[in-house]
């Protein structure tokens, strides 16, 4: 019987391989970070082919709308990079980058979410802020951002990838329900736009300004549990949103926001509404 069931696998690998079939290799941080820097070759160069490995089939999403990604996207528009950081998540295969652009000759924040299946990049979601979007100063946002410590977590003090997700969601939720218990660290800042909560220091606070009455759904999410970080790409009320966060020992340490306002029929139009909810009218 052993025999037998050996026989059937060797003769099923050999079928395999004669067929050309590979085996899908496994979702590294190795390869993430490579997909991932490649997206900033491309937005670098203002050339989206140097984005790899791409799908031929990859859906391609920017400020939540179906768009071609080689014609009229933010990737086929060359962009001097002033900083940049990435997440990886080997679970699910997938990554998230924050791109700061402040001293180009147009200034941008924008956040990427990509999904891989078989080894190749299958969807992009790409979120990208300009002058005139909530909050928006590219130079208060690189300023602050490369000051914070985002780095490796030790092993022994990482938290789960449940406990970095529920303490996102618990801060998305609080907008809507004022009840939910949000694990605020202390200290904590919040980077919205270009402004910040805090100045750097152990007083730091994020859990200031929040609205009432406000819907954050349509989530989608990036884990990476070595730098105890999540990404979430949300719906703020009908207007697209990233909001990130740095989790440390089960508390939240750094909160990024990027909202894009410039979407429509003309600049700024959600700012409106969104000013009405930072108020917490509905």
């Amino acid at each position: 019987m052993m025999h037998s069931l050996t026989s059937l696998l060797l003769s099923t690998l050999l079928v395999i391989k004669g067929s050309g079939v590979q085996a899908q290799p496994a979702c590294t941080r190795d390869f993430l970070k490579t997909a991932a820097d490649s997206l900033l070759a491309a937005q670098t160069a203002g050339n989206p082919a140097l984005l790899q490995p791409l799908s031929p089939s990859a859906v391609y999403h920017e400020n939540f709308r179906n768009a071609s990604l080689t014609s009229g996207s933010s990737l086929t528009r060359a962009t001097k990079i002033d900083f940049s950081r990435h997440s990886l998540d080997t679970t699910q295969c997938a990554t998230y980058t924050e791109i700061i652009s402040a001293t180009g000759a147009q200034p941008y924040v924008i956040g990427v979410q990509m999904f891989f299946t078989s080894a190749q990049i299958t969807k992009v979601d790409l979120l990208s802020t300009t002058t005139g979007d909530w909050l928006f100063n590219a130079t208060g946002t690189l300023r602050w951002a490369s000051r914070e410590n985002w780095g490796t977590i030790p092993e022994a003090d990482r938290d789960s990838r449940e406990v970095i997700k529920a303490a996102g969601d618990a801060y998305c939720d609080i907008f809507h329900d004022k009840s939910v218990v949000v694990p605020w660290g202390r200290p904590c800042a919040r980077l919205e736009g270009g402004v910040y909560t805090g100045n750097g220091g152990q007083n730091d606070r994020c859990d200031v300004g929040i609205p009432s009455g406000v819907q954050l759904v349509d989530r989608r999410y990036v884990i990476d549990e070595t730098v105890g970080a999540v990404s979430i790409f949300l719906s703020f009320s009908g207007i697209p949103d990233s909001h990130e966060f740095r989790v440390e020992k089960g508390t939240l340490r750094f909160v990024h926001t990027i909202t894009v306002m410039n979407t429509g029929s003309g600049p700024g139009k959600g700012k409106g509404k969104r000013k009405r909810l930072a108020r917490g009218d509905t």
